[in-house]
């Protein structure tokens, strides 16, 4: 029997980790990933994970857990700050890795096995790829794949109306923390955290009033990071952002209804995105990798019915986690409205965001914050 080729298109997480999955599985697979950027490109500075997002990849590859884990950096609270007060959400843990330092391990775990990704390969028509038993689209949010069968993949996008830029900065950060202020102009959030010993991720998002009024879109990448410097002066302890095409993004939700069309398949960004606010994308693209090279080795000879199996086991865990990130995606589309709240009651607000925790669970996992919102909720403390 001849040996499975397979295409992926695009080198990010889910398509390197799944041809390393492949080609460990079975050596004979051909296995080519095509990536247009070369293979230090990326925006953007480091990933979150939630505290319990890699366990599932020490439990299907712990060698691959084992190069990814001495370079996270991890905590176990998330800190909010508004109206200048701190507030500390205990037991909500997560670990961050620099983006390019994880593209960086995952590229020398594909070589590990033989792969060597093509870089600097843009390709504009799927025929380009050449013979291949399945072609998979690893190729984020503007995937060609899904984009050339938009129809049959039942593919739309829409983007949300909150503007965002990710910068870096060499201020560090004790947690994961939400800072958020309001100027003369507006209303701004940072989402921001340490990502390696000596760097973190400074996210700054806004609504889009803010936006406008504060004329974002006439200036250059340059002017808004300073602006961003000045209203986030005294969280960045007077530290300079660094920008990495850093300008300003809607965030884009994709979706699809089917994951399959033939023998073309979706992982990562480009079958579905999350929310950035809840830290699954990187989970998600690793996870669908693990089940498609699953799926691929029960049913090996029956492609369709791989690609079924795939989507079965995995969509009703993705689905859960989009609603959730969906969730919390609308809570920040109107995080200004919230800012009206005290700031205990805003915490917690923003902890119940995505509907998933009950608050006897809240109570388990994080007693401190709780014992505090309700002995401050029966002070009787005014806003």
């Amino acid at each position: 029997m001849r040996s499975m080729r397979v295409a992926i298109l695009g080198a990010g997480p889910a398509g390197l980790y799944l041809a390393y999955l492949l080609k460990r599985r079975h050596a004979e697979t051909d296995v080519r990933v095509f990536e247009q950027n070369p293979p230090d490109a990326t925006f953007g500075f480091g990933v979150v994970f939630s505290d319990r997002a890699l366990a599932f990849l020490n439990e299907d590859d712990p060698e691959t857990h084992a190069a990814i884990a001495p370079h996270l950096q991890s905590w176990d609270d998330i800190t909010i700050v508004h109206r200048g007060e701190r507030i500390r959400i205990d037991g909500i843990g997560f670990a961050a890795i620099g983006r390019l330092q994880l593209l960086r391990l995952l590229q020398q775990r594909a070589r590990s096995v033989g792969v060597e990704p093509i870089y600097q390969r843009p390709v504009r028509r799927l025929e380009e790829l050449g013979a291949a038993d399945l072609v998979v689209g690893a190729d984020g949010v503007n995937s060609l794949v899904r984009g050339t069968f938009a129809e049959a993949f039942g593919s739309t996008i829409t983007h949300r109306q909150n503007a965002f830029a990710w910068f870096g900065t060499t201020q560090l950060f004790d947690t994961l923390t939400q800072t958020f202020c309001a100027t003369s102009f507006g209303h701004l959030n940072a989402h921001h955290y340490r990502y390696a010993p000596e760097m973190s991720t400074f996210v700054v998002e806004m609504d889009q009033a803010t936006y406008e009024r504060g004329g974002f879109e006439r200036m250059t990448e340059d002017q808004a990071r300073r602006v961003c410097e000045e209203v986030f002066a005294e969280t960045l302890a007077g530290r300079p952002l660094i920008s990495n095409r850093s300008v300003w993004r809607r965030f884009p939700d994709v979706s699809v209804t089917r994951w399959h069309h033939g023998r073309h398949v979706l992982v990562g960004d480009a079958l579905r995105t999350a929310h950035f606010s809840i830290g699954s994308g990187t989970r998600l693209a690793l996870e669908d990798a693990i089940a498609l090279d699953k799926a691929l080795a029960r049913h090996a000879g029956d492609l369709a019915a791989a690609l079924a199996a795939y989507e079965a086991a995995r969509r009703p865990i993705v689905e859960k986690l989009t609603a959730a990130a969906h969730a919390s995606g609308d809570w920040y589309e109107r995080f200004a409205e919230h800012m009206r709240l005290r700031p205990i009651d805003f915490a917690m607000s923003y902890v119940m965001r995505s509907g998933r925790i009950p608050i006897e669970r809240l109570r388990r996992a994080s007693p401190r914050f709780l014992a505090r919102y309700e002995r401050e909720r029966g002070s009787g403390a005014r806003e």
